[in-house]
Parts: C-alpha cells; structure tokens; sequence
C-alpha cells in the first residue's frame, strides 16, 4: 500500500509545524510519521507547498491517505487496510483516511471506525501521550532484540532498559520500574546522572553530568541535556547542555536553552494554563494544571533566562535579559521582558549556518527559502514590536 499522511488545520499546530508536516512530530521515541512505516512500507506527506522540497509526497496510482495527527495502533490498521477504492474511514464524524488515486475527498464511501483512536488534537497533547508512546514505541523497537551490555558502574531497576549499539554509560542509574528507557545509539549517559523512566535517547545525543530527569520524557538525535527535565520532548538537534529546569514542555529542532534557564509549568494559583494558539489568534485555555514551554525551531535563550508558564516561542527567536518575556514570543524576535526588536533575516542565517556546521549538515537553499516563508507568514505577529 502507499501511504500519504495528509496535513489539517496545520494553524492549529504553529509554531512547531511551521517548519515541519504535522506527521513529523516526535511522539514517543518515534515521529508519527515513523510509526505508520513499522505498519507500511511506502509512506509520504500532503502538506504546504513551501515544505513541499523537503518533504516530497510519493503519488502512485493507488493511495491510501490518512490523517497525520492520527497515532496508528494496530487494530486502526486493519481496520485503513481493508478500505477499498473509493472508501473513508471516519470516527465520530471526523476523517481519519481514503482510498483513492487523488486526493479528492468528496463522493466517498463512509465507513465508521469501531476502533478506538488517538489523535493528537493540540500540541500539549505531544507531553500529554509521550509516557504512553515511549510505551508503545519501546515494545515495536525491542521485541526480540537483546540489549547491549552497560558495565557495573551503573544501578539498573526494572528490566525494560534497552541500550543500542556504541552508548557509553558510566556511574548512572537507570529506573525503568515505572516505564522503559531506551538509550539511542552512539549516545553517551555521563557520570550522576538519575534517569527514570518511560524515557527515550535517540541517536547521537547526550544526557551530562549529574542530569535528573522524570518520565515521559523523549530527547531527539543529536541533542544535549543537563539539569532538571520532567515529561518534555525535545525533536532533536536541540540542546538544553546545562542546569535549569524544564517540564511539560516542547521544544523544536535547532534550538538552544542558555545555562540557568528555567520554565514554569506551574500558575501560583493553581488555574488551568492558556497559551496562544494561531489558529483563533488567542489564547486558548490547555485544561492542564501543567504546561511549560513551547518553542518553534531555531529559537535560543540566553543564561538565566526564565520563561513563565504556558509559553509560546516562535521560530527564530532569540531571548535574552532578566524577567519574565512575555507568554506569546513571535519568531524572528530579539529581546526579553523589556521589549523586543525584529531579529533581521540576514543576521539570522549567519547564525543558522554556523549552528548547521557545528552538527556536521548543510544549511542549504531548501532550509533557506522554508524560513523566508515562515518570517513571510509571521510579519503579522512583529508589527507591535
């Protein structure tokens, strides 16, 4: 079968999917994207035409095309397999998939689903199922795997620990009684540092000396981690390298958390947590007593800075000064709590391209012209700056 994961209502999930097709999110230990391939093996993406270069979609003359902010399980696959030519599959109402050559959507046959379906609705819903997903996405990833050895420097609890070919751990201990934890290849879990699990590593990352960090959490390839981190997701590239605290949070590809940089996730008085959606151009209530940050690509803080709860951060931004900043922070932004200036074009692919080399890639054309796009799409936001 061929596969096309179709973007909806992508407003609703800026920043994080200004740069990105919803089906790249991170999600666990795997982007959603990833987990419909361990069920299929032809799988592409519908989404914006600016995206388009960098996440081609792969037509062929059959296609069966599936909601991108659906989390495949397997009774849900069954059920999208079976569709015939020209039959959806909804469930209360909504399209969760089609057969057809095209995507033409009208004149279908409905199917009711009789499955139940997860879907991430909002992006706090990315924290909010990341415990279950690591879950989930331990067990496809390790089933009839054997993990490679750690030496006896390190105190293991539980037995759901998988360690992948070249981690170095050394002095850690790992607590996998409440949840599994899967540590990456090439990656490197450093001296006293306290890891607890559902808690995944990708690939080429790195967890520093005396790290703490809670369940439910997921670090991307290629990134760094230290301080205190509870149930946030970091898609990759990204570092967090010192002390500080982050929880309930998200935070994109690309960007850097500055030494003593702190997010509550927590209002003094209890209430549920708004944050801004671009969607309605407000702020809309979470119905969550915990959320921390969230924080679109190539967006960086400066040391000691603190973020209040339910922040929003742009793409591009950068974030400096002492104070709370403001809760929504627009991209290609420079400042802090006593305002904030436009963050030139120029002057931020100068840095891009600096951060790329030091990740051994290419910022090239394709990245350029997705990021004049978004500072294109986002000048609405900077206009009060």
């Amino acid at each position: 079968m061929n596969i096309i994961l179709f973007d909806t209502n992508r407003s609703n999930y800026y920043p994080l999917s200004f740069s990105r097709p919803i089906s790249f999110f991170r999600v666990g230990i795997l982007t959603i994207k990833e987990k419909w391939e361990q069920y299929f093996s032809s799988v592409s993406v519908k989404t914006d035409k600016y995206l388009s270069y960098k996440f081609p979609i792969i037509l062929k003359d059959d296609n069966i095309w599936i909601n991108a902010k659906t989390i495949p399980s397997t009774d849900l696959y069954t059920e999208i397999n079976n569709l015939r030519v020209g039959e959806s599959l909804e469930k209360d109402g909504e399209l969760i998939a089609f057969r057809n050559s095209n995507f033409e959507k009208s004149k279908l046959n409905k199917i009711d689903s009789n499955v139940k379906i997860k879907t991430i609705e909002n992006l706090t819903d990315i924290f909010k199922f990341n415990s279950e997903e690591i879950n989930l996405d331990f067990k496809f990833l390790t089933e009839g795997k054997k993990s490679n050895d750690i030496d006896d420097s390190n105190r293991l609890l539980g037995n759901k620990i998988y360690i992948e070919k070249g981690a170095k751990i050394s002095c850690a201990i790992l607590n996998a009684q409440d949840g599994p934890i899967y540590i990456g290849k090439d990656t490197e879990v450093m001296e006293g540092s306290i890891i607890k699990g559902p808690f995944a590593m990708l690939n080429n990352s790195q967890v520093k000396l005396g790290s703490r960090i809670y369940g439910g959490t997921t670090v991307g390839p290629f990134s760094k981690v230290a301080g205190e981190i509870n149930n946030s997701i970091l898609f990759g590239f990204s570092s967090k390298a010192h002390e500080g605290y982050l929880g309930n949070s998200i935070i994109g590809e690309w960007c850097n958390l500055g030494a003593g940089t702190n997010v509550s996730n927590l209002k003094n008085n209890y209430e549920k947590v708004k944050i801004w959606n671009y969607q309605t151009n407000k702020f809309k209530s979470t119905e969550l007593q915990f959320c921390g940050l969230i924080m679109g690509d190539h967006s960086k803080s400066s040391i000691n800075t603190m973020f209040n709860t339910g922040t929003v951060v742009g793409v591009g931004a950068n974030i400096y000064g002492s104070g709370f900043p403001r809760n929504f922070i627009p991209s290609f932004s420079w400042g802090g709590a006593l305002g904030f200036s436009i963050y030139k074009l120029n002057s931020f692919f100068s840095t891009a391209e600096k951060v790329f080399k030091r990740r051994d890639k290419t910022f090239d054309d394709i990245e350029k012209q997705i990021l004049f796009n978004i500072y294109n799409m986002t000048k609405v936001y900077r206009n009060e700056l």
